[in-house]
């Protein structure tokens, strides 16, 4: 979520999750290449030290053993035993017994001694009488382990420097793919604004002259169905209209919270909508707590039962019902539509997520709904059958 806000883009939920796996994926390639490079530089490094103190161990052993016949041409005391501090040499006669060392703790048979070890390197020669009769040399020398340090410091160093070029071009290649996606979500959002702008004044008049419409005293059964159409129609578009002006307003819009009595504002909002049920024969039936309570902005709280009772009635079959249930703790509304599908309900409050093409709609209902729901920490969860009913529940 950083990246995209390091970005400046605000994606719908299916675009950042594509966008995560593109960062994983390419994460996870980086982290691979990194991993090999440091597998084979570290054993390239170990191999050659190996190399350099086998090289070292020749040089040495030659140097020894011409030590040793020197020591044997002296006269017993007049010479001492070679000694190195990165060096230790053992001496074993012919029965591999051993003769002389200066290991800490020696082996005392030449049989016992072990040719592989992962700090020390042993080199045997087989010389002939030298020095105490000896017939056999064993040879180690001590790894400090100096290249190790230094390799483990340029592999951190390396590490570093890589992983960071590897950001870099990653960042500038995910700003190229969102590039386009970027572009288009803007034009989206302006066509938006500049449709809502030019909307505002048609909407309010056509509003304005129903509402001074007096129904009653109209006795042509065919005229007061034409005004009833237009009503549902003017009700529907200023529906759609005050979504999408949320929608642009969402971060300048100032909460004036109170106290507000849900079943009372509930009441209104069913009976705004009645009009639009009566079409499709909807049945609303509500059980409402007298004493429900909510410290909300009323216009929120209005357009978030808006909003639900639209889609239940949109999407209801013709003769069906809408139950709203309320008490102290909770808003329920269960309608007998179509249902959602299972793997869709996760993405219903993605804005512009929509999964009925034949019904109408910018599918941006549900995602207010979300972020009003967001705003007051309100919990909200949608159960549905395909076929059967869709529940929507909001706890507060």
């Amino acid at each position: 979520m950083s990246v995209l806000k390091s970005l400046d883009i605000d994606l719908p939920q299916r675009e950042k999750k594509t966008l995560f796996r593109f960062l994983a994926l390419y994460t996870f390639f980086t982290i691979v290449v990194l991993a090999l490079t440091v597998s084979l530089y570290y054993n390239l490094q170990k191999e050659l030290a190996q190399r350099q103190m086998t090289i070292e161990l020749n040089e040495y052993s030659n140097d020894f053993i011409s030590t040793l016949q020197h020591l044997k041409s002296q006269k017993a005391g007049s010479s001492s035993y070679p000694h190195d501090p990165k060096f230790r040499s053992s001496l074993y006669g012919v029965d591999y017994k051993l003769i002389y060392s200066t290991l800490s703790n020696p082996k005392k048979l030449l049989t016992e001694v072990s040719y592989t070890n992962n700090k020390i390197i042993r080199y045997i020669i087989n010389p002939e009488d030298y020095y105490l009769h000896t017939q056999y040399i064993v040879i180690e020398i001590v790894d400090d382990e100096s290249w190790l340090k230094k390799t483990v410091r340029n592999l951190v160093l390396y590490s570093f420097l890589f992983f960071t070029t590897m950001i870099i071009i990653g960042y500038f290649l995910l700003k190229t793919f969102l590039k386009p996606m970027r572009d288009a979500i803007h034009l989206l959002d302006t066509f938006i604004k500049d449709t809502t702008h030019e909307l505002n004044t048609p909407v309010s008049t056509i509003m304005t002259n129903i509402e001074m419409i007096n129904k009653d005293n109209i006795k042509d059964k065919y005229l007061l169905k034409i005004i009833n159409r237009i009503e549902i129609g003017t009700k529907t578009v200023s529906n759609i209209y005050d979504d999408l002006s949320f929608l642009i307003l969402k971060n300048k819009i100032i909460s004036n919270n109170q106290n507000i009595n849900l079943k009372k504002l509930i009441a209104q909002r069913v009976e705004y909508f009645s009009i639009l049920a009566n079409v499709k024969k909807i049945q609303i039936k509500t059980k409402l707590d007298p004493n429900a309570t909510l410290n909300i902005d009323e216009k929120k709280i209005s357009k978030l039962i808006d909003n639900l009772l639209s889609n239940a009635i949109k999407y209801n079959k013709i003769n069906g019902s809408i139950v709203i249930t309320l008490d102290k703790n909770e808003l329920t509304i269960k309608d007998t539509g179509k249902g959602i599908e299972q793997q869709n309900i996760d993405l219903m409050f993605e804005r512009y997520a929509r999964f009925d093409h034949v019904v109408g709609g910018f599918g941006i209902g549900l995602n207010i709904v979300k972020m009003i729901c967001d705003e007051y920490n309100l919990d909200i969860k949608i159960t549905s059958q395909v076929n059967k009913f869709t529940e929507v529940s909001i706890t507060f």
